[in-house]
C-alpha cells in the first residue's frame, strides 16, 4: 500500500515552509542516521518529496542497521536515483565514498528497558557513533551536522519553569538509567568540540517526546498506549497519579524544525524543539483522549505500581522554551489533539491496526 493521504498532507506541509532555504539543498547530498525511526523516515521521505517538488536533486543516503527493514520501509523511494541505503554499525569508522553536504544524526537507542539492562552498550552506541560521525562529518568539509538530542538533559526541572537551553542538569552517576542522558550530554559535547577544534558546523536539537503518523502500533510509550485504548474502546490505566508533564511535538513539526537547524541555525548552537501549545499532564492527556478523541467511549483508571522497575524517568515537569527557534522562523503547526486524529487516521488508512 502506498504512502497514506495524512503523510502526504505533511511532506506537501514541509514543502511549503517558506523559512526553510530549499536552495541551500540545490544538488547537495543528506546522509541521515537513524533512518529506520519514527523521526528519520519522515526526514528521508520529506526531503526526497520536497526535492522533486522544487527540483533540487536533493541526494539522501540513509545509513541504517538493517537493511531489510530499510527497503520495506522505503519500498516506493528505492528506484528514485537520487535516493541511496547504505548499511553499516556506527560504532565502527564510517566511510561513505560520495561527496556529503549535510550530515542529520538520528540513531540513537530509546529503549527504556536497554537503559536499565545494557547501560554500556547504550552509551557506546551514543558516544562512538556520534564521534564516527563527526570525524566523517570533518573529512567531508560537510557545510552542516545536526545531532538530535533530547529533553532528558534537562533533568528534572522545577514544576513552573520553562526549560531554556543553558539549563543542562547533574546526573548520579550510580544509577545506570541516567545513562541516557549523560550519553546525550556528552554527544552534545562532543559536538561542541569538534566545532571548536575543528570547524565542524555542528548544531543539537533538543527534541521534546515526538509522535505522528509511522509511529509503530505496538510502540511502548504512553502516548502510543493512551492511542491504542482510543482504536480498541478500551479504558486507559493510569499506573502512576499521571503528574510528569511536558511538551509534545508533531512529527512533520520535527522535520521542518531540524531542517531549519540544519540550514539556519549557528555552529555550536543549541535549539529547544517543542510545541508549548501541547504542555500538558499524563492525566490530562488521558482524559483529553477518553473525552476528545474516543468521545466519552472510555475512562480513565488508576492502577498505581513502582514504575522504575520499567526503566521510565521520574515525575518530570518539562516545559520547553522555543524561543530560539522561532528567531529562525520556525513555527509548530499541530495541537495535541490534531496529533492524535492524524496519527490514528492514518493508522486506519493504511489497515494496520487488527482488531
Amino acid at each position: 500500500m502506498g504512502t497514506s493521504s495524512i503523510l502526504m498532507q505533511d511532506f506537501e506541509m514541509i514543502t511549503s515552509s517558506k523559512y526553510i532555504p530549499w536552495d541551500m539543498l540545490n544538488g547537495k547530498t543528506v546522509l541521515i542516521t537513524g533512518a529506520t525511526g519514527l523521526i528519520g523516515t519522515n526526514l528521508v521521505k520529506a526531503l526526497l518529496y520536497a526535492s522533486k517538488k522544487k527540483q533540487l536533486h536533493t541526494r539522501v543516503i540513509a545509513f541504517v542497521r538493517n537493511c531489510a527493514k530499510a527497503e520495506a520501509l522505503f519500498a516506493e523511494e528505492m528506484g528514485n536515483s537520487d535516493f541511496h541505503i547504505v548499511c553499516g554499525d556506527l560504532d565502527r569508522p564510517i566511510a561513505i565514498e560520495e561527496k556529503v553536504d549535510y550530515i542529520i544524526h538520528g540513531a540513537s537507542n530509546t529503549s527504556s528497558v536497554a537503559f536499565m539492562n545494557s547501560p554500556v552498550e547504550v552509551i557506546h552506541t551514543a558516544v562512538d557513533g556520534t564521534d564516527n560521525l563527526l570525524a566523517l562529518a570533518k573529512q567531508h568539509k560537510v557545510s552542516g551536522f545536526v545531532f538530535l538530542s533530547t529533553m532528558e538533559v534537562y533533568g528534572h526541572p522545577l514544576k513552573g519553569t520553562v526549560v531554556t537551553e543553558q539549563m543542562v542538569a547533574g546526573f548520579d552517576t550510580t544509577n545506570p538509567r541516567n545513562c541516557y542522558p549523560i550519553s546525550k550530554q556528552l554527544c552534545e559535547s562532543l559536538c561542541m568540540s569538534y566545532a571548536s577544534e575543528y570547524a565542524v558546523p555542528a548544531k543539537c536539537v533538543r527534541l521534546t517526546q515526538t509522535f505522528g503518523p509511522g509511529v509503530t502500533y505496538d510502540d511502548g510509550r504512553v502516548f502510543a498506549e493512551f492511542m491504542r485504548c482510543a482504536i480498541n474502546k478500551k479504558d486507559i490505566v493510569l499506573k502512576t497519579k499521571g503528574e510528569t508533564e511536558r511538551c509534545y511535538l508533531y512529527t512533520a513539526d520535527s522535520v521542518t524544525a531540524i531542517l531549519t537547524v540544519l540550514l539556519k541555525g549557528e555552529a555550536q548552537g543549541i535549539y529547544n524543539a517543542s510545541n508549548p501549545e501541547t504542555y500538558c499532564s499524563i492525566k490530562e492527556m488521558a482524559e483529553m483522549i477518553a473525552h476528545e478523541i474516543a468521545n466519552d467511549s472510555i475512562q480513565v483508571r488508576f492502577e498505581l505500581d513502582d514504575i522504575s522497575k520499567y526503566g521510565f524517568a521520574d515525575t518530570l515537569y518539562m516545559n520547553l522554551d522555543i524561543s530560539r527557534m522561532s528567531e529562525l522562523g520556525w513555527k509548530p503547526t499541530y495541537n495535541l489533539e490534531e496529533m492524535y486524529i492524524r496519527t490514528i487516521s492514518s493508522y486506519h488508512e493504511k489497515t494496520l491496526v487488527k482488531d
